[in-house]
């Protein structure tokens, strides 16, 4: 029979799973609540909600050259007459930083630091022996964070407080920020007021702000310098807020950030965007396969039209020179052809008739429907080879385990081909998409069964149909880098970017730097240049960026565990940057301290006789 806990532990481990699979939707932090294992029995069961309602949200920005560092405020309510623990889970951004997470005991504020995962246990269990309170702040998976939170008093509110880095991406000009409210799976019910402010800093003019999801105030100070803000009333069905701004002809060419204390290694930020000269005439007739996951899982929540929808599209904005074929899979794959066809008039309406056709049905072969799909590129040639993967979810039939599913698409690759992925829904494995299509030249996109599909879809398949450049080089003009992530460049397409962030070490001050940045298109090799760029020997601005930095060479320290297994090397790196630079991973924590608690060199924790910590955040195995 099970316990209480036991219990707990599943209701836990169910939620965690389903944020951890909305975590490309960045849901809404929640607390999920639970009867306070210190405190004597209730006489009867007391029923308790799914989640604690939010009775406020907060919301604080500033975005400063396409950075955003936001700060959330959630103010969450106990309705039951009950002392309740609560597991705390905060999906973030990917790529984010998260630089502070507290606690509130009514008037006191409980901050802390990164510790190794290791030490910040033995503090943690020492403190807990003593029977007083300590927080820590663990990783829960990719992109996601818990916390437990004790106690939560019965009638009475908890206030949290997270704040975090991000780059916001621009496509054709457009940034867009986004925080999440409403869209996802609703595990939280926001019964209060949700209000928002939103500082924009631009290096460059900053035009054409608006929100399509809330009604905003525009205060422009000057032609750089805006505010925004917003509030939503209790009652009103909350909503995901996003902002859209534009950026100058000029910004939208590159922008470059820096930061650098005197005597260490500087740290640099560069998006870059090449206008694009190219015509329609000048793009070269491609070579693209479809692949659209049919499993059964693809009949809920209306995902199969959704990834029909998007697929007709992709086939409809065909050219006449290029050739496709359209391959669906479930539990095997079925080819539309048994090579690709032209994509003229006919062969378009065959793609379309096959598409629609399509009904959901049996279990999902990643892993066979990938290497049917790269076998069509077998026949050589110079053409661009595309191939657009479209899920829901995890691979549950043929080969189900994800690195073997990388290492085979990897081996099934044809030179040249690029792999995009498309996932559709909240369960999609977007550690998997995304390395798939990171591995092999491409992108992924995601699309939420709730979401209009027209634009991110159009979006998509305006940057397959047009790649300003493929196979970049950086030229730094002299200026020494290293450790630059991505470490290999990604494809330009149309209307987008990409974002490289890295450091530097010149021993000079670097002035007038004219970085070269080369690529193809079709067969035609193309070379931007910018000028007059500065790598300084001191910089105190934008000091944000070594944290970024630490969180790009983290993660792809992580992938490297990943792929080849634990080694002491790396997970020492780790755990130094995440200490250095307070980044929660697998191997570190963020460990409370009330005020006045201390731990010295020996482990020994001593604190003041008479005050007591509210944050117990218990380890995931405890």
């Amino acid at each position: 029979m099970r316990t209480v806990r036991d219990l707990l532990c599943l209701v836990f481990g169910v939620l965690l799973l389903a944020l951890a699979g909305a975590a490309t939707a960045n849901a809404q932090g929640v607390i999920v609540p639970g009867p306070c294992r210190r405190c004597p029995v209730p006489p009867r069961p007391i029923p308790l909600p799914r989640a604690l309602p939010v009775k406020s949200v907060k919301i604080e920005t500033k975005i400063a050259g396409q950075v955003a560092t936001t700060h959330v405020e959630q103010v969450f309510r106990n309705d039951t007459d009950q002392t309740l623990e609560g597991t705390y889970f905060f999906p973030i951004p990917e790529t984010a930083s998260v630089s502070e997470f507290a606690i509130w005991d009514g008037d006191r504020r409980l901050v802390g630091e990164v510790r190794g995962r290791e030490e910040a246990r033995r503090i943690y269990d020492e403190i807990v022996r003593r029977q007083r309170d300590p927080g820590l702040l663990e990783y829960a998976g990719r992109d996601l964070f818990q916390a437990s939170i004790y106690p939560i008093p019965p009638r009475s509110d908890k206030k949290l407080e997270l704040t975090y880095t991000q780059v916001l991406r621009a496509e054709a000009g457009t940034v867009s920020y986004r925080y999440p409210l409403g869209t996802g799976r609703n595990v939280a019910e926001i019964v209060g007021t949700v209000s928002g402010r939103v500082e924009i800093e631009g290096r460059e003019p900053v035009r054409n702000i608006y929100s399509p999801s809330h009604e905003v105030a525009v205060a422009r100070r000057d032609e750089r310098n805006s505010r925004v803000s917003f509030e939503s009333k209790a009652g009103q069905e909350p909503r995901d807020f996003q902002l859209f701004y534009t950026l100058s002809d000029k910004d939208f060419g590159l922008t470059l950030l820096t930061h650098r204390e005197p005597a260490k290694h500087g740290y640099f930020l560069l998006t870059i965007s090449p206008k694009d000269e190219v015509s329609e005439a000048e793009y070269a007739a491609k070579d693209i396969v479809f692949v659209l996951d049919t499993s059964g899982s693809m009949a809920e929540a209306g995902k199969m039209e959704k990834a029909r929808a998007a697929l007709l599209f992709g086939v409809r904005s065909l050219k006449d020179g290029d050739r496709f074929n359209v391959i669906n899979f479930a539990g095997e794959e079925h080819l539309m052809a048994s090579n690709m066809i032209w994509a003229d008039a006919a062969g378009r309406a065959r793609g379309e008739e096959f598409v629609k056709a399509l009904r959901p049905v049996g279990g999902t072969n990643i892993n066979d429907s990938l290497i049917a799909a790269m076998r069509q590129f077998l026949d050589g040639g110079e053409r661009p080879r595309m191939l657009v993967f479209m899920t829901d979810g995890l691979p549950t039939v043929g080969v189900t385990n994800i690195q073997k599913i990388v290492e085979n698409a990897r081996a099934a690759r044809a030179p040249g081909t690029r792999l995009f992925t498309f996932g559709v829904g909240y369960d999609v494995n977007t550690a998997l998409l995304d390395k798939l299509a990171a591995e092999n030249g491409g992108v992924a996109e995601y699309v939420e069964p709730k979401e209009d599909i027209e634009v991110k879809v159009s979006s998509f398949f305006n940057k397959i149909n047009h790649p300003v450049l493929t196979n970049l080089r950086l030229d730094t003009g002299g200026v020494e880098t290293d450790l630059v992530y991505p470490r290999e460049l990604p494809d330009l397409f149309r209307g987008s970017q990409v974002t490289i962030i890295g450091r530097y070490r010149n021993g000079y001050d670097a002035r007038n730097v004219t970085l070269r940045l080369t690529g193809r298109t079709g067969q035609r090799e193309r070379t931007f240049a910018y000028e007059n760029l500065s790598f300084p020997l001191t910089e105190g601005a934008n000091e944000f960026l070594p944290r970024l930095w630490a969180t790009r060479r983290v993660g792809w320290l992580m992938e490297q565990v990943r792929t080849n297994g634990e080694q002491k090397e790396l997970t020492d790196e780790i755990v130094d940057l995440g200490t250095r630079y307070g980044i929660v991973t697998p191997y570190t924590s963020y460990l409370a301290l009330e005020e006045g608690m201390q731990v010295t060199d020996n482990m020994t924790v001593t604190a003041p006789p008479t005050t007591r910590s509210i944050a117990d955040l218990p380890l995931n195995n405890r």
